[in-house]
């Protein structure tokens, strides 16, 4: 078998991380090998492999859904959004500059796309089936001369495509029409058909619906996958943060002590990796909401500062909102306080920053014995370590370099009462040291909080990609999508006018 399939969807956020992943895990429960791929990825939320490439984390879990080692080859391109306008460019795991969104589709986007499929053939050349993903929607007909990472792959790689609708949006079924019309004859004879995605309700009442996007389009609906809470495991961004509000807990147990935890953590902009506190969130009992008001820290057992691509930005947005004040108060009254990355450098002292900003010499919020100047190659590590008396294994992505001058070692960072801070992120998805670290944080917050003893982090992920491999199992026509990563595309697929504009 040599299968491989492109999920695309009508817009973004439509579910086609989540969908590809499901797929992926179901295809390795039937003794598939199968990957993933992406071959263009926006987003700040990102990974480093074991042989440090920095990659989109969407693509890692679904490696982690495949049950195998994330690669730069599953993700060639990222681009990590610095501002409305410009994005660093991240190609096969290494930063190559900073450019322009006009710059990026002119010219150089195109040029890529020679390199995309190099790494897709790879892959089909190391595994049974590849799963990829695109981006947006295949109908963007302003961005298709130069695209790379939807119909411009499928054609090049000849891979057939299922476009997924979120209907829990409205308006699914034209937006499903619509996308295939968009489309010119050669990319339409390419989609094979539909997923419906977040359904709510009797399926039988869609049905008839579903029966007339076939006759206006020749094309079938491969499944219709119901609307699930909590899935959207390491989730694109785009240049998003999540939802102000609370993080659903992926337990659902009741704490095992007295109280409760209430984690507030800073919605700073540009905030990258903010999947480290999904391991918080995790923990019964834990509540994590994302704020940006200086009243909303006043309840909050423990601040934490998160990653960010844009620290002295960062800094600037955490004045004006009186939010960096509240935090200082804080830290001088001994209440917990955790730095990130980008949140740890934001805590020290200084920065000096001709890389990122091009800001120069910065003043931090003077919390933690740091330096930080900025270098210009990129720091891409996987490090272990202890801490708290537990081993912790982590990943590193950044510029800052931290000259620590002070204070009590904390992983690569350093502690002062009970504010810490350190480079590393997924830290806390280490079980032992996450335990240790909100025990120390429950006692300076005069809590009567006890750590879940039986919590597996790697436990719950694993369950949550079961429960998408499941959806797929359970709610897609599987001997028909079988079918498709195997073959291809049906035969003779009728054209949709108007097609794509000349």
């Amino acid at each position: 078998m040599n299968g491989g399939l492109l999920v695309a969807g009508t817009t973004s956020d439509a579910g086609k991380s989540v969908v590809t992943a499901g797929i992926c895990r179901w295809l390795v429960r039937q003794g598939v090998k199968v990957a993933p791929f992406k071959a263009q990825n926006m987003s700040l939320n990102s990974f480093v492999t074991r042989e440090g490439a920095e990659i989109g984390r969407a693509q890692a879990m679904q490696a982690q859904a495949c049950r195998v080692e994330p690669t730069a080859l599953m993700n060639p391109v990222l681009l990590k959004p610095g501002g409305e306008q410009s994005s660093q460019v991240v190609l096969l795991g290494k930063p190559v500059g900073e450019m322009s969104a006009r710059g990026y589709h002119g010219g150089r986007r195109q040029r890529l796309l020679g390199t995309v499929l190099d790494c897709l053939a790879e892959l089909r050349g190391s595994y049974d089936a590849v799963i990829c993903e695109g981006a947006g929607s295949p109908a963007e007909i302003n961005l298709r001369r130069t695209d790379i990472v939807n119909m411009g792959i499928a054609r090049g790689a000849g891979l057939p495509v299922l476009v997924v609708g979120d209907i829990d949006r409205g308006g699914v079924f034209a937006s499903l029409f619509g996308t295939v019309a968009l489309l010119s004859p050669e990319d339409q004879a390419l989609v094979a058909g539909f997923l419906v995605n977040k359904f709510r309700g009797d399926v039988s009442l869609l049905e008839p619906g579903l029966d007339m996007l076939h006759g206006l389009t020749g094309r079938r609906t491969y499944g219709v996958l119901p609307f699930r809470h909590g899935l959207g495991i390491d989730e694109e961004d785009g240049m998003g943060v999540p939802p102000r509000g609370t993080v659903p807990e992926s337990a659902v147990a009741p704490p095992v002590g007295e109280d409760v935890l209430r984690v507030a953590v800073c919605a700073v902009p540009l905030m990258s990796n903010f999947t480290d506190v999904d391991a918080l969130a995790a923990e019964p009992g834990v509540v994590v909401r994302f704020v940006d008001r200086p009243e909303e820290l006043a309840d909050a057992d423990l601040v934490v500062l998160p990653g960010t691509r844009g620290t002295v930005r960062a800094l600037r947005w955490l004045r004006e909102r009186g939010l960096a004040d509240a935090i200082a108060r804080r830290a001088a009254e001994g209440r917990p306080v955790l730095g990130i990355c980008g949140g740890f450098q934001a805590l020290g002292e200084h920065i000096e920053d001709d890389v990122e900003s091009r800001a120069g010499h910065v003043d931090g919020l003077g919390l933690l014995p740091v330096r930080v100047r900025f270098a210009r190659e990129k720091t891409l590590t996987r490090p272990v370590g202890e801490a708290l008396g537990e081993r912790v294994e982590g990943y590193e992505i950044h510029h800052g370099v931290a000259e620590v001058t002070g204070g009590e070692p904390f992983l690569d960072g350093c502690r002062v009462g009970h504010t810490w801070g350190t480079h590393w992120h997924g830290s806390l998805e280490s079980d032992g040291f996450r335990r240790a670290f909100l025990r120390e944080v429950a006692a300076a917050a005069g809590r009567r909080f006890v750590p879940a003893p039986g919590t597996s982090f790697a436990a719950l992920r694993e369950e949550q990609l079961d429960r998408l491999g499941d959806l797929i199992e359970q709610h897609a026509d599987t001997d028909a999508l079988w079918r498709l990563i195997e073959s291809g595309a049906p035969q003779g697929l009728p054209f949709i006018p108007p097609g794509a504009p000349a």
